[in-house]
């Protein structure tokens, strides 16, 4: 596994594990309702554009992974789509070149 490889899968898990802690912290705080975690992400004109930048860059990679695992006949990187949506960009990106530097070489 070449070094660039090493550091995708670095920052997926890192891009997996720190964003999940806030999560959990904020839903242990507020309770388990995604309905409120979404009305929080609203909360002012700043999160909300935040919000909608990542789902932008969320929708991008997930047309960019489906375009490319058509085109090249490699599926393993639709994993990353999942890992967007549920995690966020931060892993679902990383996880997406980790696993498509298996296929490149």
């Amino acid at each position: 596994m070449t070094p660039l490889r090493w550091v995708w899968l670095a920052l997926a898990l890192w891009g997996a594990i720190h964003p999940m802690y806030y999560f959990v912290k904020w839903f242990m705080a507020e309770g388990w309702s995604l309905a409120a975690m979404v009305d929080a992400w609203h909360v002012n004109a700043a999160a909300s554009g935040l919000v909608w930048d990542l789902t932008i860059a969320a929708v991008t990679l997930t047309v960019w992974i489906v375009a490319e695992g058509v085109s090249r006949r490699e599926w393993a990187g639709l994993l990353a789509i999942p890992a967007t949506f549920c995690i966020g960009v931060s892993c679902g990106l990383p996880l997406y070149l980790f696993l498509r530097g298996r296929a490149a070489g």
